[in-house]
């Protein structure tokens, strides 16, 4: 399908739901493996390299007939820096060596709404319905309760760690509302996302940035690789892409304050980690919040 033909489709709520949804999970799934690459010998730029090592080269050879010639390129440019890319990804696994995984799920995930409802009322002068930003308040909340319990469990700069997910989170709104606002298809945003990200940050990274990937384990390498390059760097775009036209810029971000509740439900399996009392609240909050948000989004 053309770039005209997707303008033209309707919007399909059902697949813009699984894709948000299958978003959640993946992004969820980062919060836990990045956290754990974060504990190990890999540095912040060993992770993002693996990734876009991955993902780059998954793109690469469809490049040329995936990218968005209609854009203009300041637009093209935005969207390459503001996506899940270096920029992001930096702040995010900077952010994670401060603080725990679900410390900084709150703020990297759980702020998106707050920067896309901002950035949707800025340049389409369009406010969310009442019922939209209650679910939205409550979707926080509980992710509020499911991370408070990190801030005693952080070992590092908290401040630092807060600044640098805040950071993350205001960079991705930026991203998810371009999406739909420049109605981009999944195979655009690939190519947009990865091939640039991966051409500016590999050689910087390998002549000039420090690393630990000589002194780390076997497993962790290629767990790292494959989990970052073609779950987030890859599939998680695909999928953004489509929840982001399919549902809209606010409602996709509701999903994404959803990831730590999430990333709290997969850390029982993966890591064994029982959630408190208060935590378990917080999931039950979310969830919540999350269905009142999509029956609202249905009326």
């Amino acid at each position: 399908m053309d770039n005209a033909a997707a303008k033209e489709t309707a919007p399909n709520f059902k697949l813009g739901l699984i894709s948000a949804i299958l978003v959640l999970l993946i992004w969820a799934g980062i919060l836990v493996v990045s956290s754990a690459g974060a504990k190990t010998a890999l540095t912040a730029g060993d992770i993002t390299a693996l990734r876009f090592v991955v993902a780059g080269s998954l793109t690469l050879p469809f490049v040329w007939r995936w990218w968005p010639r209609h854009l203009p390129w300041h637009v093209a440019a935005l969207l390459a820096l503001t996506g899940p890319g270096i920029v992001y990804g930096m702040f995010m696994y900077l952010g994670l060596a401060e603080i725990t995984a679900a410390y900084g799920g709150v703020f990297a995930n759980g702020t998106i709404p707050l920067f896309t409802v901002l950035m949707v009322v800025l340049v389409t002068s369009t406010w969310p319905s009442q019922g939209q930003l209650i679910s939205v308040a409550v979707i926080i909340l509980g992710g509020l309760l499911v991370g408070v319990s990190g801030a005693d469990a952080s070992s590092g700069n908290v401040v630092l760690g807060i600044s640098l997910t805040l950071a993350a989170s205001a960079v991705l709104s930026v991203y998810i509302f371009g999406l739909r606002h420049w109605r981009i298809a999944p195979r655009e945003a690939l190519a947009l996302v990865n091939v640039p990200n991966a051409v500016v940050f590999l050689p910087i990274w390998f002549f000039l940035m420090p690393s630990g990937l000589s002194q780390a384990t076997m497993p962790v390498i290629p767990l790292q690789a494959l989990y970052q390059g073609l779950g987030p760097g890859f599939i998680a775009v695909i999928l953004l892409s489509l929840s982001a036209n399919h549902l809209g810029a606010t409602a996709t971000s509701a999903f994404s304050a959803a990831v730590p509740a999430s990333a709290a439900l997969l850390a029982i399996p993966a890591l064994g980690e029982i959630p408190t009392s208060m935590e378990w609240a917080g999931i039950g909050l979310v969830t919540f919040g999350l269905l009142a948000f999509v029956m609202t989004g249905r009326r």
